[in-house]
């Protein structure tokens, strides 16, 4: 087989691959904002509930959590779809760094901004909600774009549970073939290209929501 039909026999594990890829980052991005909203309010025993669960998540492996969860639930009467058991272990692995991610980008919102809104009036939900999530998510772009990256590189895991994504198919491909080099060759073009429209995507929203003073700077 020549590369250009090596890359069209992986065409149905690309599709996996994005479907695990955004259904778990959307899973961190949402865990992590959550979770970095409900510690920014100061909530002892809610921000001693978190930090528990950012050091236990971030020191698993995600492919022993995966198997904890796909292979372990099963014995107390839990069976969840492959999907979901990857949204439940690398995406809650990703939103525990992405709510390190956004605690720190928090920590950059200019302190005197809090003050005024609050000084006009605004309640402390309403200064997250209007004033510091907004600027928090341009100074956690960098990070968030990292992470998103440390997604895609553990959605291979996913051939473990029966979702035929990109590893699978190449797999199945070069068993058939026998023509690992040139297969695995095509898998790493294809991640390589998976990963630059990711990141263009992110560059698009960036600039989309833009602080237009700092547009001007940087011209």
């Amino acid at each position: 087989m020549s590369l250009v039909n090596i890359l069209l026999a992986l065409g149905n594990g690309v599709f996996y691959t994005v479907v695990v890829t955004l259904v778990c980052s959307m899973t961190g991005l949402t865990v992590g904002l959550l979770l970095s909203s409900l510690h920014r309010l100061s909530i002892s025993s809610v921000s001693r509930l978190i930090d528990l669960y950012t050091y236990v998540f971030r020191g698993v492996p995600v492919l022993v959590l995966l198997f904890m969860v796909y292979f372990g639930l099963p014995g107390i009467g839990l069976k969840p779809p492959p999907l979901m058991a990857m949204a439940l272990s690398l995406g809650l692995v990703a939103g525990a760094y992405l709510t390190e991610v956004f605690r720190g980008a928090f920590n950059s919102v200019d302190p005197a901004e809090i003050l005024a809104a609050q000084a006009m009036g605004m309640s402390r939900i309403q200064v997250l909600r209007y004033i510091e999530i907004p600027q928090m998510l341009r100074f956690a772009t960098p990070g968030m774009v990292n992470e998103f990256t440390s997604v895609l590189k553990y959605s291979p895991f996913a051939y473990t549970v029966g979702i035929p994504e990109i590893t699978k198919e190449a797999m199945t491909l070069t068993a058939n073939t026998l023509q690992g080099i040139e297969i695995y060759l095509a898998v790493g073009i294809l991640y390589f290209l998976i990963y630059r429209i990711l990141l263009l995507g992110v560059q698009l929203i960036q600039k989309y929501y833009e602080i237009p003073s700092m547009k001007e700077a940087a011209i």
